[in-house]
């Protein structure tokens, strides 16, 4: 009798098992896209339209965090806000090259597939509102001291946290005047003195201490 799983085929079997190589990534990525997608439905449904200066925004935490509605056409800071077409574009094309490129990306390590994880359900999140909705649900809204933060939502934090952790990652080996050494290799010795030489004579060096 044929078990279902050796009904499958190599390929099926190697394609599971790449998606198991993954499962960070899936899982944030899915954690992320449904807390953003949740948040701004919860959003929509008890916070008026609009609210941010007239209604006035909700306080969370007075004097530093508040909620508000507003809706946004643009990228970050509303900028491009009369491109959205262009930014779902944009939005896509980041997907299908973090899935292109997925193996320059090293993304079999375990610490960048949280960090795409993150940027890619921000990705995704903000490219369903502005397919379904013509434009981003912003809501979050912080207020520092003698500066009010731009308005933002779940997708923009697992964005940029990815985003900044990936550039910590990027330099991490990055140092003036020096390169990472080389895997598998041994560092030079620490003068012009031949290893094997100074083994040999170590013996006899050791005896005229003595």
């Amino acid at each position: 009798m044929t078990s279902p799983v050796q009904s499958f085929s190599p390929a099926a079997v190697r394609g599971l098992r790449g998606l198991r190589g993954y499962a960070r990534f899936w899982a944030v990525f899915l954690a992320v896209l449904a807390a953003d997608q949740a948040s701004k439905a919860w959003v929509m449904a008890h916070v008026p339209a609009g609210t941010y200066w007239d209604p006035p925004p909700i306080p969370v935490i007075d004097g530093f965090f508040y909620f508000v509605n507003v809706s946004n056409t643009g990228a970050a800071w509303s900028m491009f806000s009369q491109h959205t077409g262009m930014l779902a574009l944009l939005g896509a094309a980041a997907l299908g090259a973090v899935f292109f490129f997925r193996r320059n990306l090293e993304l079999h390590k375990p610490l960048l597939q949280y960090t795409f994880g993150m940027m890619c359900g921000g990705i995704l999140g903000n490219l369903l509102d502005r397919q379904f909705h013509g434009s981003v649900v912003d809501f979050l809204d912080v207020h520092l001291p003698h500066y009010r933060y731009p308005a933002f939502n779940v997708a923009d934090s697992g964005i940029t946290v990815g985003v900044v952790i990936y550039l910590i990652y990027s330099f991490r080996d990055w140092k003036p005047g020096r390169q990472p050494a080389e895997a598998g290799k041994n560092p030079p010795p620490a003068s012009g003195v031949d290893n094997g030489v100074v083994a040999s004579i170590s013996p006899g060096i050791k005896s005229s201490e003595r």
